[in-house]
C-alpha cells in the first residue's frame, strides 16, 4: 500500500475515526472486500464496510461471517434512517434496497460489486444523487455510460471511478506511470486466462466445476470464458486512455512475460501492431496486465540497456498480478482522502462493447445476463459500431425477431425497457455534445 494512505490510516486509527463504505453485491468480489477491510480496520484502523445490500440476505450475513464480523454486530434495515441510527450504534446494517444503502448518512463512499449492468448504473447514479462517492466495480455499466455518470458525479462535486485491482485500473497505474515519466504508450493490454469461448455457458460442466470451487457464480465466471469481461474491460480502458482495439473483438496473441514488447510492437519490427494507441489481451501472462512503451532517445536507450531490459526501443512495463477487490481499497482511500480517481472516461467514448448472439435465438426472448446463453460480448470502435446494442443495455432488452448464432445484435433488433435506468442513462449520454 502507498506509504501515504499508510500513514493516513494509522492516523485515522489513532483518532478513533473511520472511512464508512457502503457495498452493493457480497458475492466473491463483495466477501473478498469486506475479508480485506477488515483485515486493514483490524490492524490499523480507519476503514469498514458498514452497510450492504444485497439481493440475498444471506450472502450478506455469509461474507460478513467469513470477514469474522460477529453476528450480533449485524441488524437488517427497512430504510436509510433506520440504518443510520443502526451505524451511530455502532453497529452494521444490512439494507433491503438500494436507495436504503445509498441514503445512509454516515457512508463516505458506496462500492458496486455485482456485474449487472441495470445495478451498476442505479447504484452509481443513486449514489452521485446522494453526494456520495462511488467506486464502481461493474465494467459492464462503466463501458456503456460510464461517460455520463462521470460528468453526473463532476458536478455534484464527488468521484466516480473504476476500481484498481480490476484489469483497467491495474493497466492504468502503469499508463500513469509512463505517462508521467514522458514515455510514449502505444499499446495497452491484459492477460486472458483461457482461450476465448464464444458460446461458453454456465450449463457448461468446466465453467460450472471451477465457479464450485472458488464459489463464484458460474454465469459470471461464463462471462470471463465467452470474453465478454475482457471486451468490457478493455472498452472501459481504452475509453479512459484514448485507445482501440486493431479489429472487433481485438486479436488475442501469445505472448510471454519475456517477449511481450517483441510482440506488441510494430508490424516493421517484427511485431503485430499496424498502428500505435491499440488496446489487446494476450494469452501466456495471465493474470497480468501490461503497457508498451517507446524509448527514443540515446542516453535513456542506454540506461534500458544497462538495466538488462533489452535493446529497444520497444519496452513492456508488465505488472505479474491483478489483486481485484482485494485492491479495491487504494481506490477508496484515494476518493475519500484525496477526491482522486483511479480510471474514469472523461473524453467522448472512442469505444463500444457489443451484443452478439450466442445462440439461435427467438423473437420474444429476454436476452438476460451478461454470461447467460443468449449472447456474449465483443469490442469496436464508436464508429463501427453505430446502431449496435451495446452490451450493457442486452440484459433490459427483449429481441422482436429471431436471430442466428454470432449475429451482431441491433438497436432495431430489440425492444428496450425504457424505465430502465441503465437506458435512461444512455439517451442521456448519447445526447451530449461531440457524442
Amino acid at each position: 500500500m502507498n506509504g501515504m494512505f499508510l500513514q493516513e490510516l494509522r492516523k485515522l486509527g489513532e483518532q478513533g475515526r473511520r472511512i464508512r463504505i457502503g457495498l452493493v453485491g457480497a458475492g466473491q468480489m463483495g466477501e473478498g472486500l469486506i475479508c480485506q477491510c477488515e483485515r486493514i480496520g483490524d490492524r490499523r484502523g480507519g476503514l469498514e464496510v458498514s452497510a450492504v445490500f444485497s439481493r440475498r440476505r444471506g450472502s450478506a450475513e455469509a461474507a460478513y461471517e467469513s470477514a469474522g464480523v460477529p453476528p450480533e454486530q449485524l441488524q437488517f434495515c427497512r430504510s436509510a434512517t433506520e440504518a443510520t441510527e443502526v451505524l451511530h450504534r455502532g453497529k452494521r446494517a444490512i439494507v433491503d434496497s438500494l436507495e436504503a444503502l445509498c441514503g445512509v448518512e454516515q457512508l463516505d463512499v458506496i462500492v458496486e460489486a455485482t456485474g449487472v449492468p441495470e445495478i451498476g448504473a442505479r447504484t452509481a447514479l443513486l449514489a452521485i444523487e446522494n453526494g456520495k462517492h462511488i467506486v464502481q466495480m461493474n465494467v459492464e455499466a462503466d463501458a456503456t455510460v460510464g461517460y455520463i455518470l462521470r460528468q453526473k458525479a463532476n458536478q455534484a462535486g464527488v468521484v466516480y471511478t473504476l476500481s484498481g485491482g480490476d484489469e483497467p485500473g491495474s493497466i492504468m497505474e502503469l499508463y500513469d506511470f509512463a505517462q508521467t515519466l514522458g514515455f510514449e504508450v502505444v499499446c495497452a493490454g491484459k492477460g486472458k486466462n483461457n482461450r476465448v469461448f464464444r458460446h461458453a455457458t454456465a450449463a457448461d460442466p468446466r465453467v460450472r466445476a471451477k465457479a464450485e470451487r472458488f464459489r463464484m457464480n458460474p454465469t459470471m465466471l461464463a462471462s470471463f470464458v465467452d470474453g465478454s469481461k475482457t471486451m468490457a474491460e478493455m472498452c472501459s480502458i481504452g475509453n479512459a486512455i484514448g485507445y482501440t482495439p486493431a479489429q472487433r473483438g481485438m486479436e488475442g496473441h501469445e505472448v510471454t512475460a519475456q517477449n511481450i514488447a517483441e510482440v506488441y510492437c510494430p508490424k516493421e519490427c517484427g511485431g503485430v501492431l499496424s498502428r500505435d494507441k491499440i488496446v489487446d489481451y494476450a494469452y501466456g501472462i495471465a493474470p497480468g496486465v501490461f503497457v508498451i512503451i517507446k524509448v527514443e532517445h540515446p542516453k535513456l536507450l542506454l540506461d534500458f540497456q544497462y538495466l538488462a531490459l533489452g535493446d529497444g526501443p520497444y519496452y513492456a512495463l508488465y505488472r505479474p498480478y491483478h489483486l481485484v477487490s482485494l485492491e479495491t481499497p487504494i481506490s477508496i482511500l484515494r476518493c475519500v482522502l484525496h477526491g482522486q480517481t483511479s480510471l474514469a472516461t472523461e473524453r467522448p467514448p472512442l469505444n463500444e462493447a457489443l451484443a452478439i448472439a450466442k445462440q439461435d435465438i427467438r423473437s420474444g426472448q429476454e436476452l438476460g445476463k451478461v454470461g447467460g446463453e443468449n449472447y456474449y460480448g465483443s469490442i469496436d470502435t464508436c464508429e463501427n459500431a453505430a446502431g449496435l446494442l451495446p452490451l450493457g443495455l442486452a440484459g433490459v432488452a427483449r429481441l422482436k425477431k429471431s436471430l442466428s448464432i454470432d449475429s451482431v445484435i441491433t438497436y432495431d433488433d430489440v425492444d428496450l425497457d425504457e424505465e430502465s435506468c441503465i437506458v435512461q442513462l444512455r439517451l442521456e449520454q448519447d445526447a451530449l455534445p461531440g457524442l
